[in-house]
């Protein structure tokens, strides 16, 4: 009995290994960086509101084309387009980039406008910056809303 134990021990334990590696790898999926480049237009007298499209592609491949709304409050007042690039932090694939995120901003322009933007939803987070036209001043506090356009 001692003979059989010790032969079919050596397939145990290649049969664990192998299901604790397959377990591990389809845990630990790759991370892919993505980048959007965007335009947004839109006002602001105490309530900001902010609407355009953007386009994000992926270092996996993946792209979309998106529609943001941004809508924000604090001390602001203008009008301007913007146009800017924003990068995310790595995740897991594109669609974990959708959905609201808490935006914290500061803009500023008298005919050529500035504005940069912090936004985090969990552990994703994305940092926008851009220049554009208009007239406009402030910092606010609120949200920018990315779906598939």
């Amino acid at each position: 009995m001692s003979t059989n134990f010790f032969r079919i021990m050596p397939l145990l334990a290649a049969m664990a290994g192998s299901s604790l590696y397959f377990a591990t790898s389809a845990v630990a999926a790759p991370l892919t960086s993505c980048t959007m480049t965007y335009k947004l237009s839109g006002w602001s007298l105490v309530y900001k509101q902010y609407d355009g499209i953007g386009n994000i592609s992926c270092s996996n491949g993946q792209r979309a084309q998106v529609a943001l709304a941004s809508k924000s409050i604090g001390f602001t007042i203008g009008k301007s387009e913007i146009e800017g690039t924003g990068v995310f932090s790595e995740v897991k694939n594109l669609n974990e980039i959708y959905g609201s995120f808490v935006a914290f901003e500061g803009h500023a322009g008298a005919t050529k406008s500035v504005d940069g933007q912090l936004l985090t939803r969990g552990e994703i987070s994305l940092a926008l910056s851009g220049n554009g036209r208009g007239i406009d001043i402030g910092v606010t506090l609120g949200a920018l809303t990315i779906s598939p356009r």
